[in-house]
């Protein structure tokens, strides 16, 4: 463990990126909350519905390496504050949109300033913490992205969009507000960061040549522990949003009235939080990540046979905790906190490591719905999609016990600490 010590002022640093993550959150999701009245104001099909919803994944899948080797040579302060502005000028054109390419591009727009919030985040903390602290870092910014999305259902649509008029000016609105908060940002961090004592974040050899950048990304591409992150990072996704975006039609398919489904899917979003917060730092104290990922892919696959099994709401919700917890919760910060302590990656490649595990993820974020939509229409039933995602979560966990401790990880103190 590091002798120096974290300032207050890269707590403070953390928390204001950390709400910069929960505006994110809630301007990507502002519209799956005001979908139904976007469809009918510019009278979508389902598949533009799809393309729309799905729009920001779609971003992250060519532009995430792209943009992690750009943050990992302009360093996080300025990233976070470039794609804060960003979003919050595409949320506030999608106020103003009339068409379905109007509403559309900006959406794309939103996804390629939140590579910079996703990306950024990471480095950030590798530059402010010592990097046997990043996995309780990492947890800070991941609720605040969690709670971002979950206010947005909660209260933008019933109690904040009709109290301002609507959709579109609550996207205006709300999209000013995140320019405004850009601003903010680069203020407080330009006034804080000389007086800080920063980590290892960077290197001052980096450039944007050619052979800079094309030699950072053979280093990540043929990093065996890295590569093995990548399929944790992808089988993670590929459940989110697998499940995330189906478990209403699976539970009212069960007998399960709308909104008891609805409130369950709210709670399954809400109770990530508890893995968010518990996982990295149980990890960070006892000085391991391998346990920790080969835990929560079984315990993930555990939960996931419950599911199947379950029949009354209580063992569903038993089996969606399980899930949400320790797959979607727990190994979000894992996956974006471990990059930093691997040899041959450290600080340095932080961004366009992470980007290198968004750039595949997302795929297993695209396809985890789809081919759940796919073997419903082909057998009628969501079992045989619910059994792929628990070998999904098992894969999880076989990478995780493939993998070798990160360097980072000083065990020996731990062990002290927990003795």
């Amino acid at each position: 463990m590091s002798d120096q010590q974290p300032s207050a002022g890269s707590y403070v640093l953390l928390g204001a990126a950390s709400a910069g993550y929960f505006l994110f959150t809630f301007s990507w999701f502002s519209l799956a909350a005001y979908l139904v009245p976007v469809v009918e104001a510019f009278g979508l099909s389902g598949t533009q519905a799809g393309v729309l919803t799905g729009a920001v994944q779609l971003s992250y899948i060519p532009l995430s390496l792209v943009s992690g080797l750009a943050i990992d040579r302009l360093g996080s302060r300025q990233s976070l504050g470039a794609g804060l502005f960003v979003i919050g000028v595409a949320h506030l054109l999608r106020g103003s949109s009339t068409t379905f390419v109007t509403i559309l591009l900006p959406t794309l727009l939103l996804g390629v300033g939140g590579t910079a919030i996703t990306f950024g985040l990471p480095k950030l903390v590798s530059e402010l913490f010592p990097a046997d602290r990043s996995g309780t870092m990492s947890s800070v910014y991941i609720v605040g992205a969690t709670l971002g999305s979950a206010t947005v259902f909660a209260v933008g649509r019933s109690l904040v969009g009709p109290s301002l008029g609507g959709w579109r000016p609550f996207f205006r609105y709300t999209g000013a507000a995140v320019v405004v908060f850009a601003v903010l940002w680069t203020v407080l961090s330009s006034l804080l960061w000389g007086r800080l004592d920063t980590f290892s974040g960077g290197d001052d050899d980096q450039s944007f040549s050619l052979y800079s950048m094309r030699s950072d990304l053979v280093s990540v591409f043929t990093h065996y522990g890295l590569l093995l992150l990548v399929l944790v990072g992808t089988m993670r996704l590929f459940v989110t949003h697998g499940l995330s975006n189906w478990l209403p039609t699976i539970l009212e398919a069960r007998g399960v009235s709308p909104a008891l489904a609805g409130t369950i899917t709210s709670v399954f979003v809400l109770v990530r939080i508890l893995g968010i917060v518990a996982v990295p730092a149980l990890s960070d104290r006892y000085g391991t990540r391998r346990l920790p990922i080969i835990a929560c892919g079984v315990t993930g696959a555990v939960g996931m046979t419950g599911l199947i099994v379950a029949r009354g709401v209580p063992g569903v919700l038993l089996s969606l905790a399980l899930v949400g917890v320790f797959v979607i919760g727990g190994l979000a910060p894992l996956v974006r906190a471990i990059p930093i302590e691997m040899d041959g990656i450290g600080p340095q490649l932080t961004a366009v490591a992470t980007g290198l595990i968004f750039t595949v993820g997302e795929g297993g974020g695209f396809a985890g719905p789809f081919l759940i939509g796919l073997l419903r229409d082909l057998t009628g039933s969501f079992t045989p999609a619910l059994v792929v995602l628990v070998g999904a979560s098992l894969l999880a966990a076989l990478a995780g016990w493939q993998m070798d401790e990160p360097a980072g990880v000083d065990r020996s103190t731990a062990a002290a600490d927990s003795g």
